[in-house]
């Protein structure tokens, strides 16, 4: 039984340390984009909206913008959010750095939210994981009870029995 609660806590922290290291890994890239990057004029091609089902459904405004780098290469992103006021065939500023302009954005930077956001973000990971880990060690050291030096294993001989 110890092995099931083990094997789930592990999963599940190994997920909650996947969805922080992604979020962790976007965040510093859309500040690598903003500090160290390049800006290049980008062509609003489209403009869509999602749909999520559920018992809350909620929409995202998502945006495909197409920019050529300074090395002449033609570059498509596709960005969720942003300002709502740019429509299909507008022209926006991109920000993006220069080995990865896949990665480039054109929603603004905001440094205070995203340290917060990432704080809180690196904050639930841990707490989940902590869980995970007190999930792990009860059930390590409570599935298996430990004897007292006095009491008896519960395995008795007794003489004149045929076994």
């Amino acid at each position: 039984m110890e092995f099931f609660f083990v094997g789930l806590a592990t999963i599940i922290a190994s997920g909650f340390l996947s969805v922080g290291w992604i979020l962790l890994r976007r965040a510093m890239r859309i500040r690598k984009a903003w500090h160290g990057g390049r800006t290049s004029e980008a062509r609003c091609l489209q403009v869509f909206t999602t749909r999520s089902s559920g018992d809350t459904p909620t929409t995202h405004q998502h945006r495909v913008y197409e920019f050529t780098t300074r090395e002449g290469r033609t570059v498509r992103i596709s960005e969720s959010g942003g300002r709502e006021t740019v429509l299909e065939g507008d022209t926006v500023m991109v920000r993006y750095s220069a080995d990865e302009p896949e990665h480039a954005t054109a929603q603004p930077y905001r440094p205070v939210a995203l340290a917060v956001g990432m704080g809180f973000v690196v904050a639930f990971v841990a707490v989940a994981v902590t869980g995970c880990c007190v999930m792990i060690y009860a059930a390590l050291t409570w599935s298996t009870p430990e004897l007292e030096p006095d009491q008896p294993t519960g395995v008795y001989y007794t003489e004149g029995l045929p076994f």
